[in-house]
């Protein structure tokens, strides 16, 4: 990681410039994306709808389950 003033680091951002030499990506965080585990439990017949849905996108239940609530709260 090359070692900037700030000012530097400003100008290069606000020039367009590529900045990541300069980020200590290694221990970046994205704030509210910790993972909480919940449970939830489902009827028969709504698990066999996601899982049928979720094999005809490819992807996993949790993925699909995922993917919905996040368009709802959007």
């Amino acid at each position: 990681m090359k070692k900037v003033s700030t000012e530097e680091f400003d100008h290069a951002f606000d020039a367009g410039g590529d900045i990541t030499p300069h980020l200590d990506l290694d221990r970046a965080t994205r704030p509210g994306l910790a993972a909480r585990r919940v449970n939830v439990d489902f009827p028969a017949w709504m698990v066999e709808g996601l899982d049928a849905r979720a094999a005809h996108l490819g992807i996993t239940r949790q993925a699909l389950i995922k993917m919905w609530i996040a368009e709802r709260l959007e």
